[in-house]
């Protein structure tokens, strides 16, 4: 999704300038002509989170000293660049004092606001990734950090936080890669453990031989090799949580044992005289069907039922496609301070390339496909050049692979090298040509634009004839023509009803 940009200025034409140039840049606007307003609009969490505010340095009830003010003591972690019409060093100091990330002078030109507002978005998205990998490392990660634009992940956070209020054990379903760590650890994080250890095993990797001394530890010289004690998973849990990935993969006979350790709240080592009592918080995740393997004897139908007493299921990340923006922004700020590169986001074609595609790998795979465009990236931004595997399996973009000609290969290469091209056909914009390579009729062109106003205006038949410049009876009489006689009946009955 574009980020979202809060204009407050208490000049009506300053505003609408604004928001004019940041609608030409590719973000959503929102405007409010006071400071009060400004602070009420950041704090509403109903609606659309604030990106990015541009605040008016003098304005008459609260200034944007003030506002700045009151965002740092409310921390309101949202980036803002000042302006005003007298560009004083003493102003700039006390702007950047107060929180500023840049400063602009009235009036100021589109290519300086641009630049800007890259920069801001940029260097926000890094301190939060920042900030993010920081209460990650620490164990105090909360769903704040899972925000989302989603509805279904929205539902899956309100669950998560009622599930963090008790110590019930949590199961976490899911395909491959949809964030599931990252739930259990936001659960752990707005729960009383947070801070406390967060113990991760994976059960799919663990070798069968020796599942029961890496979860329950083993005394020394219990069996050939242990040279040494160790504590085991349960133990380094203790006080925190345990989250045992892929539990599916355990095998039957350490199943048993594993439904004995959670029932008696006690661990047996290898080798060991005594129970070791132990207290944890137990998540657990999968993203296999458990009742199916249950009824394949494959899981324990008594394990399966202590395991599954609070399951919550992340959806896939092509069923929450508005989450797409914000994670490849993330990424690409992280990998970008990773890799030592100045990029200041992605471009707009790119987060529609990425938005149409349905990431089958889910959360991860954008992750490994931003990693891979920051390496191609040579410039400052990335581009769709820099997703040719993702663009091959997107409608709208066409990626060619014409092989290099034999004369020009390398006479020591076994096989002549191909390069990638990359077509990049935009279905907004409109083909003047046709496939013989003759301008194309007008009213071909005029139906095409017709028909490309009623998706994107979603046939509200005011509005349209509003943008087309023409009267309502003649767009009535032109999509007769044209063969969309159905919409032209029923789009204003429907639509603009609605609309209103």
């Amino acid at each position: 999704m574009t980020s979202t940009i809060l204009i407050a200025d208490d000049d009506p034409v300053q505003r609408r300038l604004l928001e004019a140039m940041v609608r030409r840049f590719g973000y959503h606007a929102e405007t409010v002509e006071s400071g009060e307003a400004a602070i009420t609009r950041l704090e509403t969490t109903s609606a659309v989170a604030i990106d990015l505010l541009i605040l008016d340095l003098v304005m008459p009830d609260l200034d944007g000293m003030g506002v700045l003010t009151r965002m740092r003591e409310r921390k309101i972690e949202v980036p803002a660049i000042v302006q005003t019409a007298h560009g004083s060093i003493e102003a700039v100091i006390s702007a950047m004092r107060a929180g500023a990330l840049d400063f602009v002078v009235k009036p100021v030109g589109a290519e300086r606001l641009q630049v800007s507002i890259k920069n801001a978005l940029r260097v926000d998205a890094l301190e939060e990734e920042l900030r993010r990998a920081t209460r990650r490392a620490t164990g105090h990660m909360t769903f704040k950090d899972l925000a989302s634009r989603s509805d279904d992940m929205a539902r899956i956070i309100r669950l998560g936080e009622r599930a963090a209020r008790s110590s019930i054990p949590v199961l976490l379903e899911g395909e491959s890669g949809v964030g599931k760590e990252l739930v259990a650890r936001a659960v752990q994080g707005a729960s009383d453990r947070r801070g406390k250890a967060f113990v991760t095993v994976n059960c799919g990797a663990l070798p069968e031989n020796l599942i029961e001394s890496i979860l329950f530890g083993h005394e020394k010289g219990a069996f050939t090799g242990a040279t040494e004690k160790h504590a085991g998973k349960f133990v380094e849990a203790n006080g925190g949580t345990l989250f045992l990935d892929e539990i599916g993969e355990l095998p039957l006979d350490a199943q048993v044992k594993l439904l004995r350790a959670l029932q008696e709240g006690e661990v047996d080592p290898v080798g060991g005289k005594r129970s070791v009592k132990v207290d944890i918080r137990l998540i657990s995740a999968t993203n296999q069907n458990l009742i199916e393997l249950v009824k394949a004897g494959r899981f324990r139908e008594d394990l399966y039922y202590r395991l599954n007493v609070f399951p919550i299921t992340i959806p896939p990340l092509r069923s929450r496609k508005d989450d797409i923006a914000d994670l490849a922004r993330r990424f690409a700020a992280r990998f970008a301070a990773e890799e030592g590169k100045r990029i200041r986001g992605i471009s707009a074609e790119a987060l529609a390339l990425l938005g149409g595609y349905d990431w089958p790998g889910n959360v991860r795979q954008l992750e490994n496909a931003v990693f891979r465009a920051v390496v191609l990236c040579d410039g400052d931004e990335l581009t769709v050049a820099e997703f040719p595997q993702i663009a091959a399996h997107v409608r709208g973009f066409d990626v060619r692979v014409p092989p290099v000609p034999a004369m020009m290969a390398p006479a020591y290469a076994p096989q002549p090298r191909e390069t990638v091209r990359i077509e990049v056909r935009d279905p907004n914009v409109l083909r003047l040509l046709d496939e013989n390579g003759d301008v194309r009729r007008l009213d071909h062109m005029e139906a095409e634009t017709i028909k490309f106003a009623l998706a994107h205006y979603r046939s509200q038949m005011s509005e349209m004839a509003r943008k087309l410049g023409i009267g309502r009876s003649t767009l009535y009489r032109k999509m007769k023509e044209y063969g969309f006689a159905e919409e032209a009946e029923t789009g204003e009955g429907t639509r603009d009803e609605a609309a209103a």
